[in-house]
């Protein structure tokens, strides 16, 4: 999943970044209210984690810019203003969950993974293409019922291809899922992710699409099986 944390508090931010990396998660950080709105509207995230008092423009202002684009990613405000008045004006912009500072990770975790949910319309979250199970919720992937064990990276590639089965993900897309705005990749770093992927799950679930990008194949993905 990947997720935009927007806050201008740099130690908790700092904090945050790590523990929610733990979790399969590629995180961007921006801590400028009018740099959060560009990136919404122009970046496509699974979820965004706002603050509310931000340099430039308020987080309630980012919020009510956002909406009236049309832009429909879950977000969750994480603010010290912990006033009722201020958590309605909150709900009322448009946010899918309000949280008050201090809180404990566990709890902000727990609310990610329901607002992702209701923002998928289903209680589970797990992807299903033939073959293929993934968990998102305990960074879990099935085989034919049998566990494959996957990479940080290899992970958020195949989550993002399930997402997306039979369409073409271009190199581009794959890159911001693995690294977010981090340029400090090796530029042959994705091929060799998906080289350890397909050995993985079998080389012909994932298509070369050439100069574009790659594709997970449903065809193929109905009847792999773990090979011995």
């Amino acid at each position: 999943m990947r997720i935009l944390l927007v806050e201008d508090d740099h130690h908790l931010a700092q904090t945050m970044l790590g523990m929610l990396r733990e979790q399969h998660n590629t995180i961007d950080w921006i801590d400028d209210g009018q740099k959060a709105v560009n990136a919404i509207t122009d970046e496509t995230f699974d979820l965004v984690l706002l603050d509310l008092t931000l340099p430039r423009k308020d987080g309630l202002e980012v919020l009510r810019d956002v909406r009236r684009r049309g832009v429909p990613t879950p977000i969750i405000i994480l603010t010290a203003r912990g006033d009722m008045d201020e958590k309605l004006l909150g709900l009322d912009a448009g946010a899918d969950d309000y949280m008050t500072k201090p809180f404990v990770m566990a709890e902000l975790k727990a609310r990610i993974r329901a607002v992702t949910r209701r923002a998928e319309g289903k209680a589970d979250t797990s992807l299903v293409v033939g073959n293929l199970k993934l968990d998102p919720q305990h960074g879990q992937v099935f085989l034919a019922d049998h566990v494959v064990t996957l990479s940080r990276a290899e992970f958020q590639i195949l989550h993002y291809l399930m997402r997306h089965p039979d369409q073409v993900a271009t190199r581009r897309r794959l890159e911001e899922q693995l690294y977010g705005w981090d340029h400090g990749a090796e530029s042959n770093a994705l091929e060799v992710h998906i080289h350890h992927l397909r050995k993985r799950i079998g080389k012909p679930l994932i298509r070369t699409v050439r100069g574009v990008g790659y594709m997970l194949d449903s065809g193929e993905a109905s009847h792999a099986v773990i090979e011995s």
